[in-house]
C-alpha cells in the first residue's frame, strides 16, 4: 500500500468529524445494505401473491430476481469506473434514490414488464451500492480499525436474510406484497437523510490516481481473493438455492423455515464473531471458515439422511458463511489499496456471477444425478478454495 494512500486515510478518518468509533455512520451503511438484500430477495417470499395479483406465472416472478442480479452484474464494474471522481455521499444517495424509485415503481406499477425495468434499477443500484460500501467505511476510521468497520457496514446483510425475508414475508400475508415494496421506498427515503445528515463526506479519486481495471486485477493477492469468492460462494449458492430437496432428504422438509432461521441466527454470530477478530485474525478467520463449509460438504455426503446431523451441518454452514463477505472485502481493501472501489467492483461482478451459476449448477446437479452429488461437487470448490487462501499467505489473506 502506498504512502500517499496510508495519509490520505489518515486524513479521511480524521475528517469524519467524530472522536470515537463513528458507529452511526456505519450503521446508516448498513442499513443500505439491509435495504439492498431485501429488496433483491423479496419477491421470493411472496412469489404466490405477486403471481396472483399481476396475472403470471410463479416462473415469471421468479425473473423479478434474476434480473434484479442481472443489473449487478452488468453495471457494477462500468459503474464504479465511470464514478471513481464523483464525491462519495452524493453517489451513495444516488444509489439508495435508485431503491426509492425502484421499489416505489413495483409497489405502483400494473404492468409485469414495468415492474421489471424498475427490478433492473434496483440491480444497478446495488451494483453501485455493493462496489461503495466496504471502501467507504475503510476511510472512516484508522488503518487498525479498518476490518471492523467493514463489518459493521456489512451486517445488514445476514440481519436482512435472517430477521428482515421472514418478517416482510409474513408481513406481506398481512397488508399485501405492493404495501410491502411501498414500504421499502419509504424506508429508502429515511436512509437518505439519514445518510444526509450522520456519513461523512469524502472526494473521489483524482484522474491521475485512478487505475485501469487492468492494473487492479495484476495487484498482488487480487486474483487470489476473487478465485476464492468465486470458489466459496458458488458452493454457498449450489446449496442453499436447492437446500429445500437437502432437507427433505433428512426428513426435514416441513421444517425448512426453522432450519433457514437457524442459518441465519448462526450467521449473525458469524459476523459479530469476525468483527471482533478480524484486524487481528483474517487469515485464520479465512481458513476457518472455508475448512467448516468442507465439513459440512463431508457430512452431508456420508450422513444424508440422519435428521441430527443435517441440522448440526446447517448451524456449521451459517457461521463458515456468515462473515465471509466480511473478509473477502476486507482483505481486498488491504490488497488494493486506493482502487478498492474498482476491486470490489469485480468482487460484486463475481458474486453475482457465483449466485446465477450456483442456481444453473445446482439444478443441473440435481435434474442429472440427484442430491448426493452436491457434497463432491462442494468439495471440489472449497478445497480449491481452500488451498488458495492457504497460499495467499503474503498477499491476500494475510494478518496486518
Amino acid at each position: 500500500m502506498s504512502d500517499i494512500y496510508v495519509a490520505d486515510r489518515a486524513v479521511d478518518a480524521r475528517n469524519t468529524g467524530e472522536k470515537s468509533f463513528p458507529f452511526m455512520s456505519l450503521l446508516a451503511l448498513a442499513a443500505v445494505g439491509f435495504i439492498t438484500i431485501l429488496t433483491e430477495v423479496l419477491p421470493a417470499g411472496l412469489l404466490t401473491q405477486i403471481a396472483d395479483d399481476l396475472s403470471v406465472s410463479e416462473a415469471y416472478v421468479g425473473q423479478m430476481v434474476s434480473i434484479y442480479a442481472l443489473g449487478s452484474l452488468i453495471a457494477a464494474i462500468p459503474l464504479t469506473k465511470m464514478t471513481q471522481a464523483i464525491r462519495r455521499r452524493p453517489l451513495l444517495i444516488s444509489a439508495v434514490f435508485g431503491f426509492l424509485i425502484a421499489n416505489l415503481l413495483t409497489a405502483v406499477s400494473p404492468y409485469y414488464w414495468l415492474i421489471m425495468i424498475g427490478r433492473f434499477i434496483a440491480g444497478v443500484s446495488a451494483g453501485l451500492s455493493w462496489a461503495l460500501l466496504a471502501g467507504y467505511a475503510a476511510r472512516m476510521v484508522p488503518e487498525e480499525q479498518k476490518g471492523r468497520a467493514i463489518t459493521i457496514a456489512m451486517v445488514g446483510t445476514p440481519i436482512a436474510l435472517s430477521i428482515g425475508v421472514p418478517a416482510t414475508t409474513f408481513l406481506g400475508t398481512l397488508i399485501g406484497w405492493r404495501l410491502c415494496f411501498a414500504l421499502l421506498s419509504l424506508l429508502a427515503i429515511l436512509l437518505i437523510v439519514w445518510i444526509a445528515t450522520k456519513v461523512p463526506d469524502f472526494p473521489g479519486q483524482e484522474a491521475s490516481r485512478q487505475q485501469s481495471l487492468h492494473s487492479v486485477i495484476t495487484m498482488p493477492g487480487i486474483r487470489s481473493i476473487l478465485f476464492v469468492t468465486l470458489t466459496f460462494v458458488l458452493a454457498h449458492n449450489i446449496l442453499y438455492t436447492y437446500v429445500v430437496p437437502l432437507l427433505a432428504n433428512a426428513g426435514l422438509e416441513e421444517r425448512t423455515d426453522v432450519m433457514l432461521m437457524l442459518f441465519g441466527m448462526a450467521s449473525l454470530v458469524s459476523i459479530w464473531i469476525t468483527g471482533v477478530y478480524i484486524d487481528g485474525k483474517l487469515r485464520q478467520l479465512s481458513l476457518l471458515s472455508s475448512l467448516l463449509f468442507i465439513c459440512v460438504a463431508v457430512a452431508i455426503g456420508f450422513f444424508p439422511q440422519q435428521t441430527l446431523v443435517i441440522c448440526a451441518a446447517v448451524v456449521v454452514w451459517g457461521f463458515a458463511f456468515g462473515g465471509i463477505a466480511t473478509l473477502f472485502q476486507t482483505a481486498l481493501a488491504r490488497a488494493a489499496g486506493d482502487a478498492t472501489d474498482v476491486a470490489q467492483s469485480m468482487l460484486v461482478t463475481i458474486w453475482n456471477t457465483a449466485i446465477a451459476g450456483g442456481g444453473v449448477l445446482g439444478g443441473l446437479l440435481l435434474e442429472e444425478i440427484g442430491i448426493n452429488a452436491f457434497s463432491p461437487a462442494l468439495l471440489g470448490l472449497l478445497i480449491p478454495a481452500f488451498v488458495a487462501t492457504w497460499i495467499a499467505q503474503r498477499h491476500g489473506f494475510c494478518n496486518h
